[in-house]
């Protein structure tokens, strides 16, 4: 039986409304990046300003040596920990889907209660640790401290991805003179992609958007990541809207590169990884 087209065509109109209140204020940012001050704390609702489109905001933010110093800081990190984080959960899922051993259940249990464990409970333990290890103003705090958090959200995503491919395959590969590391390096990963994709993003996601543990680990000017740097920018006397937002846009390129590069095997990774385990 067919819905009545009243129906369908409410749902579409429901859906159109929903998307343009999801996407407005991403448009909004976008063209604030392109008007000058004045224009930005305007009543007027317009995207384009009487004085056109300026790229003075982009290139006050390219000239300035610590807005690239902190972008390079941020892609450090989030690099470092999307590696780390690929290359450890990676290793450890596979050990938990292909082998059987007494604390496997306890590891897999332990890897989901710390996904419960929001950022700030860590935020003490980790900053004692940090100190007592001489850590603190340095990026590799936020590396170790960002892979503790993505590694067990992509553990049991790959686990879950591992669990769908036939162990027949390594078995064969095996016969033909693959080792167990092999077998793993050369049939897992290649058929794995989708979920590691995944992973990968999330993880860089982690690294390049947080703000709390940055602010509590780095103190130096020169060692700042994106997310804590623009935070110099405003004060209770100062909002240069428009400069943040060029620096929104500038920020969202690297992701939304990562993003297309990957959004072929995202979407599939995220459906397998969600519906097995």
């Amino acid at each position: 039986m067919t819905e009545p087209r009243y129906i369908k065509w409410g749902s579409y109109a429901v859906l159109v409304v929903a998307a343009v209140f999801a996407v407005f204020p991403a448009i909004w940012v976008f063209a604030s990046s392109f008007k000058v001050e004045s224009e930005v704390f305007s009543t007027r609702v317009e995207l384009i300003g009487p004085s056109g489109i300026t790229f003075d905001n982009y290139q006050f933010l390219l000239s300035r040596g610590d807005f690239v110093q902190w972008f390079i800081n941020s892609a450090i990190v989030a690099i470092a920990v999307t590696v780390i984080g690929v290359l450890l959960s990676a290793t450890a899922a596979y050990g938990l889907s292909r082998y059987r051993f007494r604390a496997r259940g306890m590891a897999l249990y332990i890897f989901l209660v710390a996904q419960m464990f929001p950022g700030v409970i860590l935020l003490v333990p980790l900053f004692r640790i940090f100190a007592d290890a001489g850590l603190i103003d340095h990026l590799l705090a936020l590396v170790i401290a960002y892979s503790t958090i993505a590694i067990p959200f992509s553990v049991l995503m790959l686990k879950a991805y591992f669990d769908t491919i036939p162990i027949d395959l390594e078995e064969a590969g095996m016969v033909d003179g693959l080792g167990v590391f092999g077998a793993f390096w050369r049939i897992v990963l290649p058929l794995s992609v989708p979920g590691i994709a995944v992973t990968a993003f999330y993880s860089f996601i982690t690294a390049w958007n947080e703000f709390m543990l940055a602010s509590a680990f780095l103190v130096s000017r020169s060692n700042l990541t994106l997310p804590v740097g623009l935070g110099t920018f405003t004060d209770q006397f100062n909002q240069p809207w428009h400069i943040l937002a060029a620096a929104s846009v500038i920020i969202t390129i690297p992701v939304m590169i990562f993003f297309f590069l990957a959004q072929r095997y995202l979407i599939s990774g995220l459906q397998t990884g969600g519906v097995k385990g």
